[in-house]
């Protein structure tokens, strides 16, 4: 699905938004900032009404059926509640049943639901049921940790707070032992 954004609608609104906040948007340090806010959403929302699929490329793997981590994938995102920024770091595990894919593909399925409005809650649960339903593996974990400006730099005020949230299907769910070996090798470090 192919979607464009309308930049002259965004910087026509910027400029409205800076007359009413009190500044003149005709003065010497604002006068290309509509065009700049415009330029950025476009890379910011470049997930909206994107399919990861189009990121992926499945394998077939004989008998790998051990598990596969991609720890510390960095990702911004906008939260939808306030059009400010939460980022953190994503990290997605997945044990195979037949197909694997690459692993930098795991980071471009985070980088296309989180470059959109989003809520943390949402972007976990949508990688994991992204790949889930994809990929077809024993089990899938995706824990996701994120600072979020909306509660730090505005309303309490608590800058560094760490929202984390985590979706775990298949074996990561109905397996103990397994959920605990994600997780442990997700905090371990070199």
């Amino acid at each position: 699905m192919s979607h464009t954004i309308d930049t002259n609608t965004i910087e026509k609104a910027v400029k409205m938004i800076l007359t009413a906040i009190g500044e003149d948007p005709d003065r010497e340090g604002l006068i290309e900032t509509p065009k700049r806010i415009g330029k950025m959403y476009q890379e910011i929302f470049s997930g909206i009404n994107k399919d990861p699929k189009d990121h992926i490329k499945l394998f077939f793997a004989e008998n790998h059926q051990e598990m596969v981590i991609a720890r510390d994938i960095p990702f911004y995102s906008m939260c939808e509640h306030h059009m400010l920024p939460f980022f953190g770091h994503a990290h997605v595990a997945y044990i195979p049943n037949k197909k694997i894919t690459g692993i930098s593909k795991l980071a471009r399925i985070v980088d296309t639901y989180a470059k959109r409005l989003q809520l943390q809650e949402r972007l976990t649960t949508q990688v994991a049921e992204f790949m889930m339903t994809e990929f077809e593996p024993q089990g899938v974990m995706v824990v996701i940790s994120a600072e979020h400006l909306c509660m730090s730099m505005r309303g309490v005020q608590k800058a560094g707070t760490q929202i984390l949230t985590s979706a775990v299907r298949g074996v990561f769910d109905t397996d103990p032992k397994t959920r605990n070996e994600a997780l442990e090798l997700i905090r371990m470090r070199p």
